[in-house]
């Protein structure tokens, strides 16, 4: 099944090569840049804005099965804006937007990472976004080799989720509802990721879902339970030229709170950080890069990409510490649809200044080895 992916590379990348062509020669294409005073409006804002550059429904979390076996998975529809308005084409091929998906599963104690990946323009044969209420609210083809789809869904409280990737031998239905209502990252929904006024995004979480549903993997079915953690961000401006990548971490701790962090890097280290403490009950606390510290403990080195990573950390915040450990080395996504985009998406247990387990979490590497990123 290689030259159907590596045909979808193409074809894509001189779909992104023909629309931006396009693009300049019809002038700037006019997308919306995030503001502080966004007028948010739920549950709208859980669907598409094609008026932003950028966007993604991303999803991560922790999953057991009856027989106690563990396995993290993530699930990521990104939605790539090439131009503000659908190109002014005679066919349904034209697309002004593209859809990207990733999903990826780790078994955690069969200890394999699986990744899977969809890349279409976003058209009527192809993929794309609903619009609201339509409970469908994004869906593509499957990978090469896949006859059944991918899908998000509003189930009326959160998100259900469907892939299948027929090569790699997986599969996921998963259904979430909210244990804690969404809260915004950053005052407003409004995340900075620089000093200027544009480098931002909107940016909202639900912190927290409860998820079940039946997952395959190695020709064997099981039915898993757990939590989840869901982003969704979009905006058209957010990183700045200086910026090689981020470390995102997102943590779920065992007495109700949860923590995000993320540290963008340039060449020379930290260059942005910014965070959210979200208290038992649901509030957030905002937090600058003066209040927390972030140190590596260790390192991992990937033999397929040659990528070297942090690996292990230590979090501080106010008079609180807790180590993150990755469950499983490996955990690096390593795209076959987009040459050179590879990062680390891997599931972490979290443990206090005693050395006990008290919560798990996410953690996300970019820019270690490509300058191609998925999307932030």
């Amino acid at each position: 099944m290689a030259e159907p992916r590596r045909y979808l590379g193409w074809s894509a990348a001189t779909l992104v090569a023909a629309t931006l062509a396009l693009a300049w020669a019809q002038g700037e294409p006019a997308w919306r840049l995030a503001r502080p005073d966004y007028g948010w409006s739920f549950p709208r804002d859980h669907w598409a804005h094609p008026e932003y550059q950028t966007e993604w429904w991303y999803f991560t979390g922790h999953l057991r099965a009856a027989d106690g076996r563990r396995f993290g998975y993530q699930f990521t529809f990104f939605r790539l804006g090439l131009l503000a308005e659908r190109p002014p084409l005679d066919s349904q091929w034209a697309a002004g937007q593209l859809l990207m998906g990733h999903a990826a599963l780790s078994d955690l104690d069969g200890g394999r990472h699986y990744f899977s990946e969809v890349l279409y323009r976003a058209t009527p044969l192809l993929g794309g976004f609903g619009v609201y209420p339509d409970s469908l609210m994004g869906w593509s083809r499957g990978p090469a080799g896949t006859a059944g789809g991918w899908t998000l869904r509003w189930n009326g409280a959160a998100f259900d989720l469907e892939m299948a990737d027929e090569v790699q031998g997986l599969a996921f239905e998963l259904q979430t509802r909210p244990l804690k209502p969404p809260v915004f990252q950053g005052p407003g929904g409004y995340s900075r990721k620089g000093e200027g006024p544009s480098a931002a995004s909107q940016y909202y979480s639900f912190t927290r879902l409860a998820t079940q549903g039946t997952l395959r993997v190695g020709g064997e079915q099981l039915a898993v339970q757990g939590e989840s953690w869901m982003d969704q961000e979009f905006g058209s401006n957010q990183l700045g030229p200086q910026q090689v990548g981020w470390d995102w971490f997102s943590v779920q701790l065992d007495d109700g709170r949860e923590l995000m962090l993320y540290l963008l890097r340039d060449k020379d280290g930290v260059d942005f950080a910014l965070g959210t403490l979200v208290g038992a009950e649901g509030a957030p606390r905002y937090l600058e890069r003066g209040e927390f510290a972030v140190r590596a403990t260790g390192s991992w080195a990937s033999r397929q990409t040659g990528a070297t990573y942090p690996a292990g950390w230590t979090l501080n915040l106010g008079g609180e510490t807790w180590t993150l450990a990755p469950l499983l080395a490996d955990q690096e996504n390593r795209s076959r649809a987009v040459g050179d985009l590879f990062y680390w998406e891997g599931a972490v247990a979290v443990r206090d200044q005693a050395g006990r387990e008290c919560g798990k979490g996410y953690v996300e590497l970019t820019g270690y080895g490509t300058s191609r990123r998925p999307g932030i």
